[in-house]
């Protein structure tokens, strides 16, 4: 399954990338915007997930809509949740040691397409 190493080695493939400290913690963005982050669950989210609540690297995700959102979690309520603090927010978050390295990349560059000015975005599409 997914490691931190395999987050960063995917985000920093990606054109014009760069990796930061958010929070005390890692943020991956393309010329400012954030599209990947590692996100710790906080007492609060804890709380909120109670015996739910799973354990391990959690990444949080910008994707395009809830409805992206939610139906990632209805497909694979395994590898992907959310939290109340994410309500109503662009990003679902992503427990590592369950997903499959090919999935994580897809999840990522999908991720940095919607962060990525359109100009770059589609001149990645162009060339893959």
């Amino acid at each position: 399954m997914a490691t931190w190493d395999d987050v960063r080695r995917i985000a920093l493939a990606l054109p014009e990338s760069g990796e930061k400290l958010s929070w005390g913690t890692p943020s991956w963005h393309v010329r400012g915007k954030g599209f990947v982050w590692d996100r710790p669950l906080h007492k609060s989210d804890l709380a909120a997930l109670g015996d739910d609540a799973p354990d391990g690297p959690i990444l949080g995700v910008r994707v395009a809509d809830e409805g992206v959102k939610q139906a990632l979690i209805a497909d694979d309520p395994a590898v992907y949740f959310t939290i109340p603090h994410f309500d109503g927010y662009p990003a679902v978050l992503v427990l590592l040691d369950r997903i499959g390295v090919p999935e994580l990349a897809e999840v990522i560059t999908e991720a940095w397409l919607l962060r990525a000015p359109k100009k770059l975005a589609r001149e990645f599409l162009a060339e893959h």
